[in-house]
């Protein structure tokens, strides 16, 4: 078989979105003749684990092991719940208190491209070898964190090889960095590294079309867009017992906060005592304490439950119990790429999906190809009332489904079929 080196930071038993894209890419490349050999931490700081996706692992395969130096290890010194947040993506941005600002503007401005930069030097030493010894001639970079690109860059630099890198996120275009109190050095730093990347890789994969269209304004290499995916077999259509329950399944930042969608429940639950009783707001994973002040603070909290971070199987199970799917996007410009993970994940599902978002953002273009609910701008206020209180009386009739077309092909091994046959095999 031919042999592929993955390069990724996250991987089993890491949590979230970040480690299931190779992973599961990694469990069906062997289907269409390459045999994956993966690159990962010793000892990595995963501020969310999932022990389950261990069970996922193809078996037998080979995985490169070495130590890291994490910097989030000493920043816990100085704030544990600090330190926890901001490795989850969890940003106070209306009032972040003093350490919090010292360690945004470190991570901003110090450690370049972020905080796993002290890996790239003897990653590159270590792996030198194993692409002798395992007769690489294919490399494989998964970013974020993007000091992974540069490994793949110094890689190409000192090897015959052929280097892809794969954006999970854009770099510098993504909607956190202006949080990162950037200084213009450390924004030109940036800039300057990912034009190195963008130019330097052979080929480079987006999950998405917009995120391809900024790409292609810094870059003559060739472009694939591959999205996330699902895997397993979709849900029945059948609309499942229990509550009125809204789910939102992942990370609510602090910038996902669509107060309009808060105001149309309470509004709901005033006008209409029984649409009160039967609701429920269910969010699963870390939280932003401004959104749950949010929540609160319109009246919501008796019908608002929260849980920490749950496996991944659990996750799609309480996905396919739900009557609706919540999804949010921070409502600026430069999210209109954004097609989180859990998106196609909710397709599977066979549950309407209610999608709030920045205007032209992808997703909605997706929600109407796949006729899997509905996508709004967050100040659509009424529209998104209208649709819920549609919604809610069709769940009274035991009729609340949906009949989403074109799923299959978000599959995670059609998926790895088109990464083979458009990219591997170019």
């Amino acid at each position: 078989m031919q042999k592929v080196l993955i390069v990724t930071y996250y991987w089993p038993p890491a949590g979230g979105p970040g480690v299931q894209r190779w992973l599961y890419f990694a469990a069906y490349l062997r289907e269409f003749g390459i045999e994956p050999v993966i690159y990962t931490p010793e000892n990595p700081h995963y501020p969310l684990r999932d022990d389950s996706l261990v069970q996922q692992l193809p078996k037998g395969i080979k995985v490169y092991r070495q130590k890291i130096r994490e910097p989030y290890q000493l920043a816990r010194l100085l704030s544990r719940s600090g330190t926890k947040r901001i490795s989850s993506g969890i940003i106070n941005r209306e009032k972040p208190g003093r350490i919090e600002r010292l360690m945004l503007w470190v991570r901003g401005n110090i450690f370049i491209p972020d905080a796993r930069k002290y890996w790239i030097k003897p990653s590159v030493h270590f792996l030198s070898g194993v692409m002798i010894k395992e007769g690489i001639d294919t490399l494989i970079t998964t970013g974020p964190p993007h000091s992974m690109h540069l490994i793949g860059l110094k890689l190409k630099g000192l090897h015959k090889i052929r280097w892809i890198a794969d954006f999970r996120d854009p770099w510098t275009s993504i909607g956190y960095h202006n949080a990162l109190r950037l200084s213009r050095r450390a924004l030109e730093k940036h800039r300057k590294l990912e034009a190195a990347v963008l130019n330097g890789a052979d080929a480079l994969i987006t999950t998405s079309t917009q995120t391809m269209r900024e790409f292609k304004l810094l870059t003559p290499r060739p472009i694939h867009v591959i999205t996330n995916g699902y895997s397993g077999e979709p849900n029945s259509k059948r609309q499942p017992e229990g509550p009125f329950t809204i789910s939102h399944i992942g990370s609510l930042l602090s910038g996902r906060n669509p107060v309009s969608l808060w105001n149309a429940l309470k509004n709901l639950s005033d006008e209409y005592p029984a649409f009160k009783r039967d609701l429920k707001i269910e969010l699963i994973g870390p939280v932003s304490p401004e959104v749950l002040k949010s929540i609160r603070d319109h009246g919501l909290a008796p019908q608002l439950s929260v849980k920490d971070y749950i496996p991944h199987d659990q996750a799609l199970e309480h996905q396919r119990r739900a009557q609706i799917l919540l999804l949010i996007e921070i409502d600026i410009p430069e999210t209109r790429g954004i097609i989180p993970g859990k998106f196609f994940e909710y397709l599977a599902a066979s549950r309407p999906i209610l999608a709030l978002g920045p205007e032209n953002w992808e997703v909605a273009s997706l929600i109407a190809q796949c006729k899997s609910g509905a996508a709004f701008r967050y100040e659509e206020q009424k529209e998104i009332t209208r649709t819920l209180l549609s919604w809610y009386q069709d769940y009274k009739k035991h009729n609340l489904t949906v009949e989403a077309e074109g799923v299959e092909a978000y599959h995670r091994r059609a998926l790895t079929g088109r990464l083979v046959k458009e990219i591997l095999w170019e």
